[in-house]
């Protein structure tokens, strides 16, 4: 490996390269936990230092693992002492924007707040949002497919990506960085990489969509007691508000009250004893038009009690403190440990008896001891669930996996919705996913990756 450590060092530097010692004092998780284990830790700069890299690796036999901010939650980045680690760190130039043909060229480094705060700055916005946009980078985002709040209006980062750069396990780099929204001449190869997370390939750069700048911006956060009518309310809000709903998030009681209970610098916009909170919001371009819209909708659903209470934002302050209940999930984490995290999807017509199916396995299990929370995405059929056993210090993970996906299979859903398959739950693919899919997608990776040296035993084993 020194041979090899040296002949890396002369591509990317002295401080394009972390190893020894140094390797261990790198998390392996965005909360910053764990302690890395690696041969090295290669930070290349350029799309061609990457691809001299991964030449030099391929000749070698030696695998990588490449990593954007961690912020997958499904071992998507875990490395052991022989991997080498691929951090995409010191790429993160936003190389260029267009404000005529809405399109933002960046490296695959960049951090998702510093797209969308370029964006805002050109009177433009980026579609994606998510609760770790401070962390998480575009490279991560792409090779993930990550969702996250606006995918009821705008899609998941699939969606957003006009053109990709990649570089192939053998160091070949594929430049594909259309764009354009309309270009048929072929195969769409950008495709195969985007959702990947890594094993086909690894994103450098990225021509991003944009879209206008919202001018009104209107949110509430109501509380119900009926699931039914979350449906409703979720029908109701999309075909008034003439396609400006941007988000539909839902909390369940146990999310809610755990949050508030745990994190004392939030103050409870509504009491915490109704079932299901759900923050609503939508973005127009006419503040006074939309407003009055809003309004309209969310009064005809209290007179039809279809909503039991309500606090509307009536400031910025009072909508990101809205949203900061929601996108806690550092508070969340922290206040169950040891507990597991699921990221799944489901017919919303399904979910109460999913959820009630999962809490039965729970009891029979742990009894009382056990804790579980929900939230998430419903407007796009996507729930997070986080489970605690109460047994002091210990988690099986593998036995309350059985608990939340088995259920699940009943209903037609899927082991991920956005966060990707990783280690966690490469054992549960076969559950979301046909012999014949599972056939190709292996045809594929043997095809692009003959020597299995990107991110091996990750999605397929």
């Amino acid at each position: 490996m020194q041979g090899l450590v040296f002949q890396i060092e002369k591509i990317v530097g002295k401080s394009g390269i972390i190893s020894g010692d140094d390797v261990a004092g790198r998390p392996t998780n965005w909360l910053g936990l764990g302690n890395r284990e690696a041969k090295a830790i290669i930070r290349p700069k350029t799309t061609e230092e990457l691809s001299q890299v991964m030449k030099l690796c391929y000749e070698a036999g030696q695998t990588m693992v490449p990593a954007g901010g961690l912020s997958g939650l499904v071992q998507g980045t875990d490395t052991d002492k022989d991997d080498v680690l691929i951090s995409l760190e010191r790429m993160r130039e936003i190389e260029a924007i267009d404000e005529a043909g809405a399109t933002m060229i960046v490296q695959a480094g960049v951090p998702l707040q510093s797209v969308q705060e370029r964006a805002e700055q050109a009177s433009m916005s980026f579609a994606v949002d998510l609760g770790a946009r401070g962390s998480a980078s575009i490279g991560g985002l792409i090779a993930t497919n990550a969702g996250g709040n606006s995918v009821i209006r705008y899609g998941m980062m699939r969606e957003q990506v006009l053109g990709l750069e990649v570089v192939l396990a053998d160091g070949t780099i594929i430049s594909s960085m259309n764009s354009m929204l309309k270009n048929n001449a072929g195969y769409d190869l950008k495709q195969l990489f985007i959702g990947s997370e890594g094993t086909l390939g690894i994103v450098t750069r990225a021509v991003l969509r944009l879209r206008p700048a919202m001018v009104s911006t209107n949110t509430v956060l109501v509380a119900v007691n009926d699931f039914d009518n979350i449906a409703k309310l979720l029908k109701n809000f999309s075909s008034d508000l003439g396609g400006t709903l941007n988000a539909f998030e839902v909390m369940w009681q146990n999310y809610y009250s755990l949050i508030l209970d745990g994190n004392k610098q939030h103050k409870a916009p509504l009491p915490d004893d109704y079932a299901y909170y759900i923050l609503i919001e939508a973005c127009g371009g006419d503040q006074q038009l939309d407003a009055t819209s809003f309004m309209q909708v969310l009064e005809n659903a209290m007179e039809n009690e279809l909503i039991l209470d309500a606090v509307v934002a009536s400031s910025e302050e009072q909508r990101n403190a809205l949203w900061a209940i929601r996108d806690d999930i550092i508070t969340l984490v922290m206040t169950m440990l040891p507990a597991a995290a699921f990221d799944v999807s489901l017919p919303i017509v399904h979910m109460e008896k999913y959820i009630a199916d999962v809490t039965s396995n729970m009891q029979d299990k742990w009894g009382d001891k056990a804790k579980l929370a929900v939230f998430g995405h419903l407007g796009d059929s996507n729930i997070h669930l986080a489970i605690g056993t109460g047994v002091e210090n210990e988690l099986d993970h593998g036995e309350v996996e059985e608990v939340v996906y088995q259920p699940l299979a009943n209903y037609g859903g899927s082991v991920s919705a956005e966060h990707g398959i990783g280690l966690e739950k490469r054992e549960w693919l076969p559950t979301s996913r046909s012999t014949a899919e599972l056939d190709l997608m292996r045809s594929l990776k043997k095809m692009m990756d003959p020597k299995n040296i990107l991110n091996p035993g990750k999605v397929l084993g």
